[in-house]
């Protein structure tokens, strides 16, 4: 046998076994949880540069960074309502319409700025639609996978 031989047969015997962590039933993989993170970040964080990048006024800057946390709000309170009622955790008619109307108050307010933006160059009021939408969404599905896991989890 050659040096290069007990070399790789060295390197082989060396190799430690994965480590597997054992997923709950129930609980969403990494992969999954991680793209959702990814989604999350990568939205709000292209909202935010287009934002300081944006040449518009201080008070609108500040009116679409106000609805993009007031969308990011109301989004994770409503999927929250809506999985606690179907859950059968009691929620109030109240807390559950006003989720809904705050949710359809952020959202008409973004759109409601953009198609009043006289500033904005349209691909610009596109890239900021599609930001907003894609961080709601990612914030939505952040919510459920940490609840999702939670509940797996307590189940042992």
């Amino acid at each position: 046998m050659s040096n290069n031989d007990e070399v790789v047969l060295e390197t082989e015997k060396s190799k430690k076994p994965k480590v597997q962590i054992e997923r709950k039933e129930g609980e969403p993989t990494a992969a999954f949880k991680g793209a959702t993170w990814a989604a999350l970040l990568i939205g709000v964080a292209a909202y935010l540069i287009g934002l300081f990048n944006a040449t518009m006024e201080l008070n609108e800057k500040g009116y679409y960074f106000a609805v993009l946390v007031f969308g990011l709000y109301s989004a994770v309170s409503l999927q929250k309502a809506v999985r606690d009622r179907e859950e059968g955790i009691p929620v109030t008619n109240i807390y559950y319409g006003i989720s809904w109307l705050a949710l359809v108050i952020a959202i008409s307010l973004m759109g409601i700025g953009l198609y009043n933006a006289g500033s904005i160059i349209l691909s610009e009021k596109g890239f900021y639609g599609m930001a907003f939408v894609l961080s709601l969404f990612a914030a939505i599905t952040v919510q459920k996978n940490i609840r999702d896991t939670q509940r797996a989890r307590e189940r042992d």
